[in-house]
């Protein structure tokens, strides 16, 4: 305490010398400057020093997290070591052990981590790219780890079944999970803050100084990537002119030194690999294998936003190889498998809201209560689709509007709630059990507007190369579609769902669903 009063005391003295003005004499006035001096200075000098080491300490952290693998070993690291302990001391307190061996305690913590890991893997739990900050992620992470927690549980108690000496106990799973989710949850930000300033000061080196750079340009500014690009060209034609009109950034020359330079956080490549020269070629795959990833559009568009740039599609891309999509996928036959046994027991859950629903949609606007439609399904198959009806009845109309908008006066008042939770689709899941449509995939487009797109929309029938589903990645990643240019921002989601056609991709967006229907997102 002495130190603070001495502080204390010391600046009241300037105060009361100040405020003295011209009383005090010269020589007074230069002891009290001195003593000010040399107080800011230690001081300065004090602050100066702990900035120093806070610095170092984040600058090393800084430092480890711009490795691609470090934010996701960790993660993973702490995720086993947290529920290990969280799990053990859980069970000590409540005196609960429901396992007669250490090997029994190995198996369901085994369990339980496989089932964690896999949920967050799901989400993107593990992915330097995913933003962890935000509140939307937030509630995936919370859904995530609940499920995580239903499916455990569910294994657990069927293998106490088959093993009488295991006594499973309540209590201590759910109190885990209830202690693990807020705790995976807060350290995940924490690490994020960290890999955000390992990337603060680094910036993606594009390679191109044409229209493919300039139309990249233009999506990044729209995207919530916060590092700074440079542009560069072989082409000293292209060098010194802005990438996109006045304000953009200059298109540099010096190729090869910006190449040896380690301060980017990546290599994109915006030119038709058909257009470099070899040597640039072999250097480029040095640089992947030996000091950062080189993108090219359509991975970069893949890894950081999730879906296809329709600039690099032509007609043979569904030949290309990495579709997980094929004529003898497995996992095309399980979905089905899926669609059958949940569409049938949501229909048996649901069962109540087919009851209440029809008479507030009767007492609102009258007759009829369904809505149904002719949509267009996979290979191009006509099909009707039924719904609960949202929308006040018309007759069709030449010149109808053919998108419903925002605060659109043809919704009803029920209907409106009904869109906001999706209760409106629930009859679609007859769609589903028939096999129609599945569960999860491209929305099931209106046959009008379907032949719409299909004339103005390059590759829109690729599209159908799928089942259509009740919810899908475009859904669940771009608003609701309110004119063409929506049709083509969200073919882009539905060509990555095709592309990337797998159990992984259809679990974040069952997740992604439920986000929405609990939080009201829909409309």
């Amino acid at each position: 305490m002495a130190p603070a009063s001495n502080k204390v005391t010391f600046r009241f003295a300037v105060v009361e010398h100040i405020m003295g003005g011209l009383m005090a004499n010269s020589e007074q006035s230069q002891t009290i400057s001195q003593e000010i001096l040399a107080f800011e200075e230690e001081h300065s000098t004090g602050v100066a020093e702990s900035a120093v080491t806070v610095g170092r300490k984040v600058g090393f952290w800084s430092h480890f997290f711009s490795h691609e693998w470090a934010s996701a070993a960790v993660y993973l690291l702490l995720d086993v070591v947290t529920w290990l302990a969280i799990y053990r001391l859980v069970g000590w307190f409540r005196y609960d052990a429901f396992y007669a061996t250490p090997f029994q305690f190995f198996i369901i913590n085994l369990i339980q981590l496989g089932v964690i890991v896999a949920a967050l893997y799901f989400i993107g739990g593990y992915d330097r790219t995913v933003e962890k900050l935000t509140l939307g992620y937030a509630a995936e992470h919370i859904l995530a780890v609940i499920a995580a927690g239903l499916v455990s549980a569910m294994l657990i108690y069927s293998a106490a079944t088959f093993d009488q000496t295991m006594k499973p106990s309540r209590g201590v799973l759910l109190l885990s999970f209830a202690i693990f989710l807020p705790v995976s949850l807060a350290y995940r930000r924490w690490i994020r803050q960290y890999v955000v300033a390992s990337s603060a000061g680094r910036s993606f080196l594009v390679i191109g100084g044409g229209a493919m750079a300039a139309r990249f340009y233009e999506a990044y500014k729209n995207s919530p990537n916060e590092e700074p690009l440079e542009f560069v060209d072989a082409n000293e034609k292209r060098v010194g002119r802005p990438i996109a009109g006045k304000g953009s950034p200059i298109v540099q020359g010096n190729l090869e030194a910006k190449l040896n330079n380690p301060r980017y956080g990546g290599i994109i490549l915006a030119e038709r690999a058909s257009s470099l020269n070899i040597e640039l070629l072999e250097r480029l795959v040095r640089a992947q294998f030996q000091q950062t990833r080189v993108y090219t559009l359509e991975s970069f568009y893949e890894t950081h936003w999730r879906y296809l740039p329709l600039g690099i599609v032509d007609p043979f891309w569904p030949l290309q190889t990495g579709f997980q999509l094929a004529r003898i996928s497995p996992y095309h036959y399980l979905k089905r498998l899926f669609d059958i046994a949940a569409s049938a027991t949501a229909l048996v859950l649901c069962a109540p809201l087919f009851v209440l629903i029809p008479p507030f949609i009767w007492i609102g606007d009258g007759s009829p209560i369904f809505f149904r439609q002719e949509r267009v399904g996979r290979d191009g198959r006509r099909f009707i689709l039924c719904k609960f009806r949202t929308m006040h009845l018309r007759p069709d109309e030449p010149d109808e509007d053919i998108y419903t908008r925002k605060d659109d006066r043809r919704v009803t008042s029920v209907g409106r709630w009904l869109r906001k939770l999706r209760l409106d689709e629930l009859p679609q899941l007859w769609n589903a059990l028939k096999g129609d449509i599945s569960l999860i995939g491209p929305r099931p487009e209106w046959s009008k507007c379907a032949e719409r797109y299909e004339q103005t929309i390059p590759f829109y029938h690729f599209r159908h190369l799928v089942k259509p589903g009740i919810t899908g990645w475009a859904q669940v990643n771009y608003p609701y579609g309110e004119s063409d240019e929506d049709a083509v921002e969200k073919l882009k989601y539905d060509l990555y769902y095709i592309r990337h056609y797998s159990l992984k991709l259809d679990a974040m967006i069952v997740l992604k669903t439920l986000y929405t229907m609990l939080f009201g997102k829909g409309r």
